[in-house]
């Protein structure tokens, strides 16, 4: 019993001894795992970088002189595009405006005389799709302006014929040597063959839209606005609606009417959409 009473004496003192020792300086409690670890830093949020297309139209912005930056306006995405019934007949189909709800209005500039230098920055910097309707007398002396609006610009291109003859009348024989040839040299030109048409002064015939599906496209194209001068002219509402197609020119004027497009077409809650983009 007394030796019994002297071990847990003993090892009662030793316990102390080691409390003392460790609150003296001794020899510190082993760490666990987790005491261990070391405590990570809060990690900063990286920002993403902006996408290519973004980088090139702020360039572009930066660019322009500051009177036509403030007028270039900002749009979102077009939505999802919702294809039109072409006709089943041999016949191209026929449209002044696109049959939809969509907040989406279209941009076509026609002819090619007039190659303004500062039509790719102003591509570039409102960053939305055009269409071209070429005429090849217009674009001949210079196809190579027209590459980079295509290549860099965010445009495609169409025909507008040869010579910009009025089509409504002529023989079916003469109005597809005007409309084969003018695709014919657009495929020779930039490689890739047009699938739309716009008839000079908008004006044809039932000969025009079958030449125009013989020679290869789908459909042929009027508009609801026309801008000159820096101003749009309306044929009906004052102002764009859903679906409308809007005719432009390679005039000298062209920066104004670019940016007079950009403004009604932003002004009516709208985006520029891409006429190919609708059409099966």
């Amino acid at each position: 019993m007394r030796t019994s009473r002297m071990v847990r004496a003993f090892a009662a003192a030793a316990t102390v001894m080691t409390i003392a020792a460790g609150c003296a300086g001794g020899a510190a409690p082993e760490r666990t795992e987790a005491s261990a670890a070391p405590v990570a830093a809060p990690s900063a949020a990286v920002p993403s970088a902006p996408p290519p297309e973004e980088v090139a139209r702020q360039a572009a912005l930066a660019a322009l002189p500051e009177d036509m930056r403030k007028r270039v306006p900002t749009f979102g995405p077009p939505p999802a595009p919702t294809k039109v019934t072409l006709p089943t007949n041999g016949s191209a189909g026929w449209f002044s405006s696109i049959p939809t709800e969509q907040k989406i209005a279209f941009i076509t500039i026609d002819d090619g005389w007039s190659k303004d230098p500062m039509a790719l920055t102003l591509f570039q910097a409102a960053h939305v799709p055009v269409t071209l309707f070429l005429e090849i007398d217009a674009i001949k002396s210079d196809p190579g302006y027209f590459t980079p609006l295509r290549d860099q610009g965010g445009a495609t291109i169409q025909n507008h014929t040869i010579s910009h003859p009025n089509l409504e009348g002529m023989s079916y024989d003469a109005q597809k040597k005007e409309i084969c040839g003018g695709s014919d040299k657009l495929t020779e030109y930039y490689r890739e063959r047009p699938t739309l048409f716009r008839p000079p002064f908008g004006n044809h015939d039932a000969n025009t839209l079958k030449a125009v599906h013989d020679c290869g496209m789908k459909a042929a194209f009027f508009w609801r606005e026309a801008t000159d001068h820096g101003k749009v002219f309306y044929q009906t509402e004052h102002k764009v609606q859903p679906g409308d197609i809007i005719l432009m020119h390679f005039r000298p004027q062209f920066a104004d009417d670019f940016l007079a497009v950009l403004k009604a077409i932003h002004e009516a809650g709208l985006t520029p959409a891409r006429l190919e983009d609708y059409i099966p």
